[in-house]
Order: structure tokens, then sequence, then C-alpha cells
């Protein structure tokens, strides 16, 4: 008897938890879809406010037979193989003085705050920090500190929205002054407070190893991932609740801003060498850490991984992801609004700047460029190498290295003698196999610039 009645119970547990499993999963099917309409809706708007009946459609990577099929196929990748030049002003003037780069750069800044990303607003609030929680932990047998974080960024211009920045910071136990490698993360980490010695990602356990720290940021705590969420987040806090206007921010340019944020404060921690601290992102998030580098020249360093369209490939590549997608309702909230003009009325020719002047933004700073083999195509891995290679003339004006080389290199050679580096490994569309090659790179510059 109490077999049965353990087999029916047990029966009816299972059966539960399949019915709750059903709903959630038809909740959050419920949720997306909603997230999906309300992001046609803020895009329809910005499409109106620009006068645009229609737009080009993207690149299909799902149906190979369909007219607009994704092309992989690089006798058709160049349409348009002149790329504007990063050292010639828009008087016609060239830059041959490293003095006059800089009155060159600030040019190049404004076409991308005006053409692509959109403008970061003047007044931005302050973020009050707090550490919500300190424990001692162990990554590998190595001790150390993992601190959870909070940003209250002041709402007090519109109380309706609130917005706090998500981080979490680990360095080495008893040590000062250490570099530290903030990722824009992606949200898998072990639960804080857990001191088992689970398996902790493997560039983690590198930098305490060096004895560096590491850092990881929660974009969407500072801006959502989704057209939806415009009105809301930092973006919508500034608009008070409003949506876009064509020249406002991206959530690119706000990911961005939150990095900095990280960085004022990291400049009050004694653990901290706030000079030397790298940013780091992949996909998305790759194309957010080389907009944070052209924006933010504190930050040291930048690991750009698989960062593609809209990030480090050519917008004038016709490879993988195109300017279309991106401008399509699932992704140009990344952008500023006016961006989407290049997928309708505009072609990409007429984008007065390219990937390759983003990259030289950072410019006197080391930049590593990141990408995958196969399963990386659509990021478009020799575009990206192209942009590298095309910003090597400003770094070489201002006496830094560009690659050494205009030959597309072999998968898993690494150049990275220079100030602009590049490695694509043999996996796909994944940041892992290239870590251990930005980290040994990174080394150069934090060894050599302690204080």
């Amino acid at each position: 008897m109490k077999r049965i009645f353990f087999k029916l119970f047990s029966f009816i547990l299972a059966f539960f938890s399949l019915v709750s499993s059903a709903h959630s999963q038809q909740s959050f099917a419920a949720a997306q879809d909603s997230l999906k309409k309300l992001s046609v809706l803020d895009h329809q708007d910005m499409l109106e406010k620009l006068k645009i009946t229609s737009l080009r459609p993207g690149a299909n990577g799902s149906d190979s037979s369909a007219p607009n099929a994704v092309n992989y196929d690089e006798t058709k990748a160049n349409p348009f193989p002149k790329l504007p030049d990063a050292l010639t002003f828009k008087n016609g003037n060239k830059v041959t003085a490293a003095k006059d780069w800089w009155l060159r750069r600030k040019e190049i800044t404004e076409d991308f705050d005006r053409e692509i990303y959109g403008r970061t607003p003047a007044n931005t609030p302050r973020v009050n920090w707090k550490i919500v929680q300190s424990i001692d932990t162990v990554f590998d047998g190595i001790p150390a500190v993992q601190q959870k974080l909070s940003g209250q960024v002041d709402n007090s211009i519109y109380p309706d929205i609130t917005v706090a920045i998500q981080l979490t910071l680990v360095f080495p136990v008893a040590k000062n002054n250490v570099p530290v490698v903030v990722e824009f993360t992606w949200g898998s980490f072990r639960r804080p407070g857990d001191t088992s010695k689970i398996a902790a990602p493997e560039w983690q356990v590198n930098c305490l190893k060096r004895g560096w720290g590491f850092a990881l940021l929660v974009p969407t705590s500072i801006q959502a991932d989704n057209g939806a969420g415009l009105t809301k987040g930092i973006i919508g806090l500034m608009n008070k609740g409003q949506r876009r206007k064509p020249e406002d921010w991206g959530s690119l340019k706000a990911w961005a801003w939150g990095a900095g944020r990280v960085l004022d404060y990291f400049e009050t921690r004694k653990e901290i060498n706030a000079k030397n601290v790298a940013i780091a992102g992949h996909s998305r998030y790759g194309k957010a850490a080389l907009v944070t580098m052209a924006y933010d020249t504190r930050f040291a360093i930048g690991y750009i991984s698989s960062s593609g369209e809209g990030g480090a490939s050519l917008y004038r590549r016709n490879y993988g992801e195109i300017t279309e997608n991106v401008a399509a309702s699932g992704e140009y909230h990344w952008m500023g609004g006016n961006f989407i003009r290049y997928a309708g009325p505009l072609s990409w020719n007429d984008l007065p700047i390219d990937a390759h002047e983003l990259i030289a933004l950072s410019a006197l700073r080391p930049v590593f460029i990141g990408t995958g083999d196969k399963g990386d195509y659509w990021a478009d891995p020799k575009g990206m190498f192209m942009a590298a290679a095309a910003a090597g003339p400003v770094y070489k004006l201002l006496g830094k290295k560009d690659m050494g080389s205009t030959v597309f290199p072999k998968v898993e050679i690494g150049l990275r003698d220079g100030e602009i580096a590049f490695r694509q490994h043999s996996g796909g569309h994944t940041a892992a196999p290239n870590w251990p090659s930005f980290l040994e790179y990174a080394a150069k510059y934090f060894d050599n610039k302690k204080n």
C-alpha cells in the first residue's frame, strides 16, 4: 500500500511539475512576444519621425534560396571598396602631424554621434555605489574577495524610473592597486556567497593568478536590450519616459556610459589601479566594449570579441550581418535613430565614416580584435580585420604600431606585436578561446604601467 501511495504521490508531483514548467514557458513566450510587439511600435515611431516609409530587408541567414540570402562569397563582399580617410579633414586637408589628429578626432566623433550611435546627454546623473554583499571566497585555490555592488542612478529628474547598475567585483585578498578586467556579462556567474571550489571561467581564474581583479557588469541593468525598453532605463530616465528623437543615444552608448560610471567608482577604491582597467565584451557586448573604448579614453585596453556589424566590422561590406539587419526592429535600439536611414533612403556608401575610424578612436591605447572561424561568419571576421588594418595609419601617425600586416592571417595565427591586435580562433561565436591571448597581450601593457 505504501509503495502504491508513493508512486501515486510521485506521479502527482511530476504532473504538477510539468504543468508548472509548461505554464512558465508559455508565460515567457508571451512576455517575449509582447516585447517584440512593443519594439515594433517604437521602431515605427522612429521611422515616422525620420519620414521613412520602407526599409530594405536584412540578410537572411536561415534560407539560402531567399532573394536576400546572406552573402558569404568574398568576391561579392566589397561593393564599396573605398573607405573614408580617417586622416583627411572634412575640408579636404590632410592630417600630417600628431597634434592635428585630435582635431580630426572631434570631426569623426561628431559623425558617429549624429549618424551612428546617437548623442549621450550632457547632463547625465550621478551614480551612488554601495556594496550589497562582500565575502571571502576561493577561485581554483586562490583566495579572493567577491563583492556584489549596486550603482543607484540619481533619478530626481524623473522619479518614476529607477536604474540600479549591477556589478560583481572580484580581486585578490590583501592586494591593492591591482589591474581589473571589466566584462559586459551575459549574466553567467556563480552565486554570491558560494565559497565552494566550483569551476569558474578560465579567464577569471587567470586574472587572479596574475594578481589582477575582474568585474562583471550587467548591461541590461543600465538599459534594456530591446526597443520596448527605450522609454525606461537610463535612456528613458533622461527622456522622462518619452520616446527617443532621431539623434538620441541608443543602448550601445548607454552601456558604454554605464561602464564609465563603474570606472568613476574604481577611481575611489584603493584596491584598484584605475589607470589599468580593461573593458571586454562579446557579440553585441563586443560592440559596446568598442564604443566604450572610443568614447572613454580612461580605459587602458579593450578586448573586442566578435563585434560584427555596428562594432568592428566595416559597414561597407556585404558579408554576414549587414546594416539592414541592425536597422530593423530587433536591433535598431542599439543605435541612434538616424542610423536607420542607411537601410532605407540612403546606402552604406553614404555613411561619412566607417568602422575603422571607430577603432582609430581608441588610439593611443591598445585594442584586441578577436573573432572565431566557422560559426562566426555572421560577424564577418575578415571585415573586422580589414577595419583594424585601416585604422593602422592613425596609430602610426601617433607613434604607435599597427598590426604589421594587411594580409588576413590564418586561423590561430595572432597579430599581437602592435597597439592594434587581431586573432581568429578555430571555435565559433564565442570569446573563450581568445581570452588567454588577450590576457597575455594586456599583461605587456599592465606590467609596464604599474601606476
